[in-house]
């Protein structure tokens, strides 16, 4: 990682209790002004996303502040290390968005860890000990008694100097002796009674040093020695290591290290329906629990990877949870969030049936095949992006979007019902054809030849389902993958100790037959779609032009909302599907599901103020939302619209910014809804005038003003924006004259993003069409 001497201005509105303590070191001029900070990792297995958490902390630290940060390889057990976790976790780093200014090795310190053990020795600060281990453990004492000293505590130093040298030439077995740093056997922290600093290990054979040594420094031992062999001036580790700081600190003393670093500890991430344990990890790849360590299940940056995260997602949601003292639990739904939020902008939205039913267009004629451009991205993505989608006489739709007897509210395709194809015609369903068996293998169709452009008058409509071409479609092979576990404590709570007794059974479920729009001919591995109405998919390492995988990365929305009740676990196999998730889970938040203390107000906020339970919930149980909420509908601001804007827009930007409340009230609030209402700024200006209240920049107004970010939408401020695109774009002009309407939303797009936003897209769309006859 080469240091940017000039904090970006996001990095220099992070903060945290850790970037406090650096900063406040730099100001005093600690360390000689330096900032050194590393990622330690023990190549004992791969990285998992718990680690993403301490290398964007440590690296981001060091980039934000000008310093400099290493990757250490805290390799001193030989029995568990290997050269291949040292090249994947180097890989994954990199792969995650950072590049190291050093890479060391402890083993590489071997020789002077050996010198500062040696020298301890001569201090009477450490002894060479012939207890054995269990002997070691029983003599330690309990945490209400104190340990009792060996017998070998208080043996000469030449003698202890001499067996150090026996060991450190292979001359003793394993187990015989040990070497033990002499500190006080009644301490209240139990890492001070006298701790384990070497162990002989003469038959194993070190991945790097071979069987050069036969003994090996304990972690404990090495760590800070590293540190500050390294000039590492910040120590950041997770809580589990808040006891050792005493030992750290005592081994660094008597080692007379001049300036040593600092070690500080943060909370560890845990999230929820997830074990980050590298040992069970291990467990479920030795096992054949998973397929690998790069099993798109698993918590692994390689696994993340080959389900299609992306490292900008990792990165945002490493950003989002923020660096606290305290650990609580993540809910594995906002690193969902994350790289759906990432893949809205990126992922090109495709066509995808995964369980087709065939349609016969009767009215389409024999043979005639019309390219339709189909937007690869919604209006609001300023992305001009299309793709060509054949349509012919045969096409095959999702068999989930027709019902022979529909249910109440259905709004898809039925006997005697229209519905508008994806980017397509309207068709309305004349016969349905049955096997033998009575289930239905064919519908047949007639389509609406006036229906092509979406503002054409085409009737009613129930609504748009998707569908490919029947002989151009591809055929592909697609794994939908869902969360490992069922239980969210499969490592320890009410789940109890067998984290693999709470294994997911329908975590991986394999579609064969799926078919793909012919688009996606040419995808590779690590290329990244939206299914439309699926979900997010990438292309898995297997796929070949003759067969296509897709994993898929996470679905539209989040549908283990639900809480599980007693002896059942949600489960996305079972999940409504997308279109539905959100009614569904509304319905099951009950005043059970919400915290004690926030009760009355989300009763409130629900039936008197008329929020959506979920809406309400998110508000109720924080008191800052819940008085932005109350102050903007005394403001005149509608419930529903203050409640939206709090709990999609506010709860992220004081995420992002580790702020507890906003630093206004709801007037504002109230006063950017009524801006938005009124038309004089569209939504998505409306969006940066909210960043920009959340950042303290005063008043939505006067934003509005400053940033120039008014709303466009009478004919004389819409006209040259409009001609300009028109001019810039001859070829789709002459398209859409020549009969492809479609491009009606290409066109609207491309205003939108040239006047950022501020356009009003109703009044854009009735300019276009007025200007291209």
């Amino acid at each position: 990682m080469k240091p940017d001497p000039t904090p970006t201005p996001s990095a220099a509105a992070r903060n945290d209790f850790i970037r406090d303590i650096v900063r406040a070191d730099l100001a005093a001029g600690k360390h000689g002004g330096r900032v050194a900070t590393r990622f330690p990792p023990e190549p004992n297995g791969y990285l998992h996303i718990g680690h993403a958490k301490s290398i964007c902390l440590n690296f981001g630290v060091a980039r934000e502040l000008a310093g400099l940060c290493n990757l250490r390889m805290d390799d001193t057990n030989p029995e568990t290390e290997d050269l291949e976790y040292v090249e994947a976790i180097q890989d994954d780093v990199r792969w995650l968005g950072f590049e190291w200014d050093g890479m060391f090795y402890a083993s590489d310190y071997f020789e002077p860890l050996y010198d500062v053990a040696a020298q301890l020795v001569r201090d009477g600060k450490a002894y060479v000990d012939e207890l054995s281990e269990d002997e070691i453990r029983a003599y330690r004492g309990t945490i209400t008694e104190p340990g009792r000293e060996s017998p070998w505590r208080d043996r000469p130093a030449a003698e202890s100097l001499a067996l150090l040298e026996r060991m450190r030439r292979g001359k003793l077995p394993d187990g015989s002796c040990v070497l033990r740093a002499r500190i006080d056997m009644a301490a209240e922290n139990m890492k001070m009674r006298d701790p384990l600093l070497y162990r002989i290990r003469r038959d194993a054979e070190h991945y790097r040093r071979g069987r050069e040594w036969p003994i090996y420094p304990l972690y404990d031992f090495a760590h800070g020695l590293s540190d500050a062999f390294e000039g590492i001036t910040h120590s950041l580790c997770t809580l589990e290591f808040e006891n050792n700081r005493e030992l750290y600190d005592w081994l660094l003393a008597a080692a007379r290290i001049p300036d040593p670093p600092q070690q500080i500890e943060f909370a560890r991430l845990v999230l929820n329906y997830t074990v980050l344990s590298k040992r069970k990890l291990l467990q479920l790849v030795e096992e054949g629990l998973v397929a690998g360590w790069d099993d798109p299940r698993m918590p692994t940056l390689r696994g993340l990877r080959r389900r299609g995260y992306t490292p900008e997602a990792i990165r945002a949601f490493c950003d989002a949870i923020g660096v606290t003292k305290a650990q609580t639990v993540v809910d594995v739904a906002h690193l969902e969030h994350a790289v759906r939020d990432d893949l809205n902008a990126k992922a090109p939205r495709v066509l995808a049936v995964l369980r087709p039913l065939r349609v016969v267009v009767e009215s389409w004629p024999e043979g005639r095949v019309e390219t339709l451009d189909a937007p690869s991205f919604p209006r609001e993505i300023p992305r001009d992006e299309s793709r060509p989608l054949p349509f012919e006489r045969e096409l095959y739709i999702e068999r989930d979007d027709f019902a022979e007897a529909p249910p109440k509210g259905y709004k898809r395709l039925a006997p005697g019902r229209r519905v508008r194809l994806r980017h397509a015609y309207v068709v309305e369903c004349r016969e349905v054809v049955k096997d033998a068996a009575g289930e239905v293998v064919e519908l047949r169709c007639v389509h609406d030849p006036a229906s092509l452009d979406p503002g054409a008058d085409a009737g009613k409509v129930a609504g748009t389902i998707h569908w490919v071409p029947a002989s151009r479609a591809l055929p592909a092979e697609v794994r939908l993958y869902d969360r490992l576990f069922s239980d969210p404590e499969p490592d320890g709570g009410k789940s109890g100790p067998d984290f693999r007794a709470f294994l997911n059974p329908d975590s991986l479920r394999v579609v064969e037959g799926a078919l793909v729009e012919p688009s996606l001919a040419g995808a590779r591995p690590g290329d990244r779609f939206q299914f439309e109405r699926h979900g997010y998919f990438a292309v898995d390492p297997e796929a070949t032009a003759e067969r296509l995988v897709f994993n898929r990365i996470v679905p539209l929305r989040d549908t283990w909302t639900k809480r599980a009740v007693e002896g059942e676990a949600p489960t996305i196999a079972a999940a409504p599907a997308a279109e539905k998730g959100i009614e569904k889970a509304e319905k099951e938040i009950a005043v059970e599901d919400v915290a004690p203390t926030a009760r009355d107000r989300f009763l409130r906020f629900r039936d008197e103020l008329g929020l959506l339970p979920h809406e309400a919930r998110t508000v109720a149980e924080d008191e800052a939302r819940s008085r932005l909420l109350e102050e903007a509908t005394a403001a005149r601001a509608a419930p529903r619209a203050a409640a939206a804007w709090i709990t999609n827009d506010l709860v992220r930007e004081l995420r992002a910014r580790d702020l507890a409340a906003p630093p206004f009230g709801g007037a504002a609030l109230a006063e950017l809804i009524a801006l938005v209402e009124t038309g004089e700024a569209t939504t998505t200006a409306a969006r940066e005038v909210f960043a920009a209240m959340v950042a303290g920049e005063g008043a939505p107004r006067a934003i509005v003003e400053a940033r120039g970010l008014g709303a466009l939408a009478g004919e004389s401020a819409l006209a040259p924006h409009v001609e300009s695109v028109l001019a810039a774009h001859p070829a789709q002009v002459e398209a859409y004259r020549a009969g492809k309407t479609a491009l009606l939303g290409f066109f609207v797009g491309q205003v939108m993003k040239a006047t950022g936003g501020r356009a009003d897209a109703a009044a854009v769309r009735e300019l276009v069409t007025k200007l291209l006859g």
